[in-house]
């Protein structure tokens, strides 16, 4: 099940308690105060770990908290530490305090760790109160809560490639086509239901990585259909692959589908619409005298790739156009 959005509750470990201790040994009167000290709260980190794409760890558990630390003793003995917490998630996913729906990190690569909640300092123990005027403290202090906060967790896919289109435009049949990944295909509108991620693997070891997002219809970016919830995941990606059906079973036009797609990108955000695009007319096993091709790219004035995700006429040049795509928008943003 894929779950890329969650709500927990996290809290630092509480610091243990300072000792309220006074030597007393045999033969040695006046032993004076020998409590030690609380030891920390543990630490409650976040980390951005490899082979993870899902937040289905978080469906069934939503409170999450770092050891506390141990009480202080006698003969001087210091509690030990609270063991920090660090809970793994998928790069890409970005925290937020809930209360404050304040962004308090994007763990966007792998390796990237953060703390969230520091734990409570342990409390002193009367060892440490003993002055030359006050030779016999009878007091210690308490250890300081951990700090907590409510969390939710948003997961932004990471591709390098972003499969969009209408319903139905073949985008699942093209990423089965291209990699290891398979999808549910069939000929019904919303077939794909969560995203997907495939690795493209090409000659000479080269390799980028899809991601099919369920299709979008008219009104997306206002909740309509199921692309709202995924839009969010072509912010990510390097190059929008946008699907056109030049043979829509609906009899729409393609045009006017295309057209369609693009004004709920821009809707969504202006930085979407900003994004290199390639667009990618698909089912030509159907269109064998090219004529529907020619018609999109003179109303389109763009460049368009032809191809046919059922047959896989096109899907060879096609992968090697995103490779170069990809390859220039990674050299651009090493610059």
């Amino acid at each position: 099940m894929f779950i890329d959005e969650a709500k927990i509750w996290v809290k630092g470990g509480d610091g243990g308690n300072g000792c309220l201790s006074f030597r007393r040994e045999k033969y040695v009167p006046r032993g004076g105060p020998d409590g030690g000290d609380g030891g920390r709260g543990g630490n409650v980190y976040f980390e951005a770990v490899e082979n993870l794409d899902t937040l289905t760890d978080f469906a069934n558990k939503h409170h999450w908290r770092a050891q506390n630390g141990q009480d202080g003793s006698g003969g001087n003995r210091h509690g030990a530490n609270g063991e920090d917490l660090t809970i793994a998630v998928p790069p890409g996913t970005v925290i937020y305090d809930a209360e404050l729906n304040l962004l308090l990190k994007d763990l966007d690569k792998v390796g990237i760790k953060v703390r969230i909640c520091q734990g409570g300092r342990g409390g002193k123990g009367n060892k440490a109160f003993a002055t030359a005027t006050n030779q016999t403290p009878r007091y210690a202090e308490p250890g300081k809560n951990g700090q907590e906060r409510s969390i939710r967790l948003e997961l932004k896919l990471i591709a390098d490639v972003g499969l969009v289109g209408m319903p139905n435009a073949g985008k699942s049949t093209l990423i089965s086509r291209c990699s290891a990944a398979r999808p549910k295909i069939a000929d019904y509108p919303f077939t794909t239901t969560e995203p997907v991620l495939g690795i493209v693997e090409l000659s000479d070891f080269r390799r980028f990585v899809m991601a099919d997002i369920p299709g979008l219809i008219e009104g997306a970016h206002n909740g309509a259909g199921l692309g709202f919830e995924f839009l969010k995941h072509i912010e990510r990606t390097r190059i929008i692959a946008h699907i056109v059906d030049i043979m829509p079973t609906v009899g729409s036009d393609p045009v006017g589908n295309y057209k369609a797609v693009r004004r709920e990108l821009e809707q969504y955000g202006k930085a979407l619409a900003k994004k290199a695009e390639v667009i990618i007319a698909n089912k030509i096993d159907l269109d064998p005298d090219g004529k529907t091709v020619k018609e999109l790219r003179k109303k389109l004035k763009k460049r368009i790739y032809p191809i046919s995700a059922v047959t896989g006429d096109g899907i060879k040049e096609l992968s090697e156009v995103l490779w170069e795509k990809v390859k220039g928008r990674n050299a651009g943003a090493r610059q």
